[in-house]
């Protein structure tokens, strides 16, 4: 048996960790895009420098997304919907938000030190690679966010 609200409740654990996380990619790309345009301005030729700084917080959203939609098909949401209860249902919730916060301030503190990347290329070209090891190093709590909600989803046993 479904326990409607145990339902709801999964179902907003899911839709929050692809909200949150996709804001923080949102905000992290807007804050290294913006940076980029004013270096673009001056040498469009290094767009291909700056493009994997613009890029790399957008990687939270896709984490997000890729933890909401394993616990969507967890609870059989595109098919045969799983006896859930109540509990079971917060446990779901719960276990959603590790890649839903992380994505979130992952996503914006990546953008910043992106942003910082973007400047050093503004300025030394040639040292592109070391603003986007700097970027890579925050995206590691991105992924640790992603990895706790996977083995707290297979955590939730559902009947």
């Amino acid at each position: 048996m479904v326990d409607p609200l145990g339902l709801a409740i999964a179902i907003a654990g899911c839709a929050m960790a692809v909200f949150l996380a996709g804001i923080g990619s949102g905000i992290g790309i807007s804050l290294v895009a913006s940076v980029a345009n004013g270096v673009l301005s001056e040498d469009p030729k290094k767009f291909g420098q700056l493009f994997i700084l613009v890029a790399l917080p957008g990687t939270q959203g896709f984490y997000g997304f890729l933890g909401a939609f394993l616990g969507i098909m967890k609870l059989g949401i595109l098919g045969t919907l799983a006896p859930i209860t109540l509990g079971q249902g917060i446990q779901m919730f719960a276990a959603c938000m590790p890649v839903a916060f992380a994505g979130l301030i992952t996503g914006i503190w990546q953008g910043k030190v992106c942003a910082a990347g973007a400047e050093l290329v503004a300025k030394r070209p040639t040292e592109a690679m070391k603003g986007v090891i700097y970027g890579a190093m925050v995206e590691t709590y991105a992924v640790l966010g992603l990895l706790a909600t996977l083995f707290l989803q297979m955590g939730v046993k559902l009947e």
